[in-house]
């Protein structure tokens, strides 16, 4: 048997044949799961024989000679890439619907991070500038108010959008705090909420943006379910199913899962409605406040994860949410914050931005920390006064969107001067399409506004540095 595995992952030019380049590791696990239990089902990523991408839902079995040897696999498919495209659009839309349900909310406290901000300038331009303590104070207060803006409206957009690509790696401690936060700042402030995550949590594998909808969904959910306020709380805990819990519930499967429960303590949910709650288009809603997709989404993509949901809820008295997931193991990670100010070398540095303020902030942070600076405000400049110190400059900082000349018809112009030039690629609307603009030409790091010094500092020190 052993063997035989061995054959199939040696067939390279089948793969080459059937499978886009670089998915080679999806295989691994059908493949295994065949050879064990004999048949799988699920979702892989193929091309046609004109070379288009698609999605195919397959079906394998294993099939054995009269010996009772494997001598193949039967595989049939599904193309369901048109399936998937309107999936994608599905939940868009589903996002949309509950970010309208917010935008009240997300005003609100934008208005009141900007507050603090503009009261703290004026107030820096007077009397207290020469007060170095108070200066301090109101100096953090603009920092710290900020950093929330730029969090509040990077989420926002992130769960508008939306992007469906390969899982990846997700802890669920961030994962929960990214919602609560967006909640916390969206929600009456009757509304209180807690946690519960222990430090020894496991984490999981999948989409960050599907996984996001379904917390907001719940959490949207709770907070109506609590008209008066109340408290909603989260906790986190790794499970362990076996077999005699796979019994009892028939979407579970033996495994190592992680526990998302979303509790309240509202009006509850009546037994005769319970079992229709996950109904497309079921809601208990009055007219144009809800369509009722949010919990069949919900439970959609917790099924795309391998996962399965339970529910208990009793009248008066509130309702649970339990998610379940797959678990992972998965490699401890550190922030960006956690990294120290890396000075410069006396490098120089082409700043190119038409935004004045963003230039004279990176030219303040990059003189300081020993790099030297040239600038301009759009692409044209850029290839200029490129062109003047070509062999001077050793790297480039540059906006995507600009006037006159746009950030990546700039940079396909410098790398016709200098294809070894070193980019880093700025932009304030942190989409895939834009992270795709800048793959296409090849630049080295990309950096999200608003960027933090240390950002900006540690990005240009691993570019020129490693």
């Amino acid at each position: 048997m052993v063997g035989f595995l061995q054959r199939l992952l040696a067939k390279t030019d089948l793969h080459d044949i059937l499978y886009p380049a670089g998915t080679q590791q999806q295989l691994k696990e059908p493949l295994k799961c065949v050879i064990e239990s004999g048949s799988w089902q699920g979702e892989l990523h193929k091309v046609t024989k004109s070379s288009q991408k698609v999605i195919v839902e397959s079906r394998w079995t294993l099939m054995r000679d009269s010996a009772g040897e494997a001598k193949s696999i039967l595989t049939v498919d599904t193309d369901i890439t048109q399936k998937k495209q309107l999936e994608e659009q599905f939940f868009r839309t589903q996002r949309l619907e509950s970010l309208g349900t917010l935008a009240g909310g997300i005003a609100h406290d934008l208005n009141n991070i900007l507050t603090p901000i503009l009261a703290s300038a004026q107030l820096l331009q007077g009397k207290f500038f020469q007060d170095e303590e108070r200066s301090g104070q109101l100096l953090t207060l603009v920092e710290s108010n900020a950093k929330r803006g730029a969090a509040l409206v990077r989420q926002v957009l992130s769960f508008a959008r939306g992007y469906k690509g390969e899982p990846t790696i997700i802890q669920v401690q961030y994962l929960i705090s990214e919602i609560i936060q967006i909640a916390k700042q969206t929600f009456p402030k009757s509304i209180e909420f807690s946690t519960i995550i222990p430090e020894e949590i496991c984490a999981i594998a999948g989409d960050t943006t599907q996984l996001h909808q379904v917390l907001m969904n719940l959490l949207v959910n709770a907070r109506d379910a609590l008209p008066d306020g109340g408290n909603i709380n989260i906790s986190v805990e790794n499970k362990l199913i076996d077999e005699a819990y796979t019994r009892m519930n028939l979407d579970a499967k033996v495994g190592h899962y992680i526990v998302i429960t979303v509790a309240d303590n509202g009006i509850g949910i009546p037994p005769e409605i319970l079992d229709r709650i996950f109904e497309p288009f079921f809601t208990t809603k009055e007219f144009n406040t809800g369509t009722g997709l949010g919990l069949s989404t919900a439970l959609g993509i917790i099924r795309s994860h391998d996962g399965f949901i339970k529910v208990s809820s009793n009248v008066g008295r509130g309702s649970k949410f339990d998610l379940f997931l797959p678990a992972v193991e998965a490699t401890p990670v550190f922030k960006i914050e956690d990294l120290d100010l890396l000075p410069g070398e006396g490098e120089l540095i082409l700043v190119v931005d038409d935004e004045a303020q963003i230039r004279e902030i990176a030219t303040i942070i990059l003189e300081n920390h020993n790099y030297q600076i040239l600038t301009a405000s759009n692409g044209i400049e850029a290839i200029a006064l490129y062109a003047q110190h070509k062999h001077q400059i050793n790297a480039v900082l540059m906006d995507l969107m600009m006037p006159e000349m746009d950030g990546i018809t700039a940079i396909r112009t410098l790398r016709k001067m200098n294809k070894q030039l070193q980019i880093i690629a700025c932009s304030g609307l942190n989409s895939m399409e834009v992270f795709a603009q800048a793959a296409d030409v090849n630049v080295q790091a990309v950096l999200s506004k608003p960027y933090t010094a240390r950002e900006l500092l540690n990005s240009l020190h691993h570019l020129l540095r490693g």
